[in-house]
């Protein structure tokens, strides 16, 4: 009777053991994300495709007058985003993505991998399919995430108040139909035009030379005083003359 008591309370120990230390290990672990999780610790050297999701979410914070390339490799380049990332939001600025990165990349993104203050409906008020640009829809709809991360972290660099965004992708009938030009980076779907909100039009031009845009077009350049353009295109054009730029 003894034995079997001693052997029932044995195993009891044991399962309450065994419970808390999966609740244990489930705490050090990074919660699954609705759009993706990242499964290991990425520094300087690492490559893959892990590699390109962190880099579409930390383009948004190159330096001044930097573009990062989405590559898949892990440089020097993509350590200094990771850093800038981390500093903005508080966190430890030490260049490596881990667990305190991650979580803040989850809390910062929906489901559909869009930033929490940015969605696809308000990059393309033209069609719901992507399709009739310069690119297939899946690269317009693709550029169009790699801009709204660029937003999102000048959205933050300028306090977490609104940016409204007034124009995105275009299919060609779209563009022909509002007279734009015949090279637009909307038919690309990775242009932006922003209207003045609780920044001015010129702000948002200013900070945008930090967020990895290479076209920065504002006041003063024809045909903008009422927005401010950016887009990703190969080479840096900025002009806002009436902002000083």
């Amino acid at each position: 009777m003894f034995r079997h008591t001693a052997r029932l309370l044995l195993s009891l120990v044991m399962l309450m053991a065994a419970a808390l230390a999966g609740v244990v290990a489930t705490a050090g672990t990074a919660q699954a994300d609705g759009c993706y999780t990242w499964s290991r610790t990425l520094s300087q050297g690492a490559s893959g495709a892990d590699v390109t999701e962190l880099q579409i979410r930390v383009a948004g914070h190159p330096g001044y007058g930097g573009v990062l390339a989405i590559d898949g490799d892990y440089g020097p380049a993509t350590t200094a985003a990771v850093k800038r990332f981390q500093s903005a939001y508080g966190l430890g600025a030490d260049g490596v993505a881990g667990s305190a990165t991650f979580s803040k990349l989850y809390a910062l993104q929906d489901d559909d991998c869009t930033p929490v203050h940015f969605t696809y409906r308000e990059l393309n008020n033209c069609n719901s399919t992507w399709a009739g640009g310069a690119v297939s829809a899946a690269t317009a709809k693709s550029n169009a995430l790699r801009t709204m991360w660029k937003l999102e972290a000048l959205r933050h660099a300028l306090g977490d108040q609104p940016i409204t965004v007034t124009r995105g992708f275009r299919s060609q009938a779209c563009n022909d139909a509002v007279g734009g030009a015949a090279g637009s980076r909307h038919l690309y779907g990775d242009a932006a035009d922003l209207g003045a909100g609780p920044h001015s039009l010129c702000k948002l031009a200013q900070q945008a030379r930090n967020h990895g845009f290479n076209g920065i077009l504002g006041p003063g350049y024809p045909g903008h005083r009422d927005h401010t353009h950016l887009d990703h295109r190969a080479s840096r054009f900025w002009s806002a003359s009436s902002c000083g730029i």
